[in-house]
């Protein structure tokens, strides 16, 4: 009995120690966690302090900012009458690329019947030169037209610019986090999410070169052309522009026999002289050829004659 009763105040004490150890292990469980919590939040104040800072930082510097200094894409197109469209286009090749600029385009088209030709480029010039540039292209001929546009593109520039650095930084985190990885999964998990977000980036940074680019340099598309070639109706419409047409006619005609005599008389002259020399010596060789006929005929026939009259004269004295 009395051991029972002895045995009973020890197994107190000892739930009671166990317990109290439990107690104060899940205490100190809970000022490590709570002091861990604090420190976490005390490091992301502080980060978002700086990330205000930063912001407030970024706000001051654009309010310092210029208004002119904006990001402005600019595009147009001029329309000329020029003597020589071909020569012209390449003086607008030298003057386009002496300031700096490039001819991402170019067309020509030739000479016909109704026109002298024309060509046709896309100078891109870079912004600062753009005024000088158009005063020098407008010495090539008269202009036409001319006009030219703007577009404000500055906030989607910084916009472009801000997810640009956000993107990079978040892709480096990712990437400091696949160098840790150790699970598998983890690590299938982390190479998939940089992929996607280095994708993206590159998209981004495509779309601002491309940006830049075009607010950099300037676009304009020039149109060489020629005065066109006015072809005249003169046909006669009465009876007095009837009469006019056929005199004028007449005398064009009467011009034209006189040229054309005046470039054969010559040839005739000579013709009728050779024509005249030839009939002369053919004349010649026959007269000399009937003479020299004649008198062998003659010296044939003198001989007959004295025979002839002997036999008259014996006929006589028989």
């Amino acid at each position: 009995m009395s051991t029972r009763v002895d045995a009973s105040p020890h197994l107190l004490r000892r739930g009671v120690v166990i317990a109290s150890i439990v107690a104060a292990a899940w205490g100190l469980a809970a000022c490590s966690g709570s002091a861990e919590f604090a420190g976490s939040d005390a490091s992301y104040a502080e980060g978002g302090q700086a990330e205000a800072a930063d912001a407030a930082a970024d706000d001051g510097s654009m309010a310092e900012e210029s208004t002119d200094d904006r990001a402005l894409i600019v595009t147009g197109a001029m329309y000329m009458t020029v003597d020589d469209p071909i020569n012209a286009a390449d003086d607008a090749v030298g003057i386009v690329e002496g300031a700096g600029g490039r001819v991402d385009a170019r067309s020509e088209t030739a000479p016909s019947g109704y026109d002298g030709g024309s060509a046709r480029l896309t100078l891109r010039i870079p912004a600062p030169a753009l005024d000088a540039v158009v005063d020098d292209l407008r010495t090539l001929g008269s202009v036409d037209e001319f006009s030219a546009d703007s577009a404000d593109v500055t906030d989607e520039v910084r916009d472009l610019d801000a997810r640009i650095s956000t993107l990079r930084a978040s892709t480096e985190r990712i990437a400091g986090l696949l160098d840790d990885a150790e699970d598998i999964k983890d690590i299938i998990t982390l190479e998939d999410e940089l992929a996607g977000r280095q994708a993206e980036l590159e998209s981004l940074e495509a779309r601002q070169r491309g940006l830049d680019d075009q607010v950099s340099m300037s676009t304009i598309d020039l149109s060489l052309t020629t005065e066109p070639i006015v072809i005249v109706d003169d046909s006669p419409r009465s009876f007095w522009s009837g009469l006019e047409s056929g005199w004028n006619a007449l005398l064009s005609f009467l011009t034209a026999a006189l040229v054309v005599t005046g470039v054969l008389l010559p040839w005739v002259t000579a013709a009728a002289l050779l024509a005249a020399a030839a009939l002369i010596a053919v004349r010649t060789v026959r007269s000399r050829r009937d003479r020299t006929t004649a008198a062998s005929s003659v010296g044939t026939q003198a001989p007959e004659e004295p025979a002839a009259s002997g036999g008259a004269a014996t006929d006589g004295d028989g």
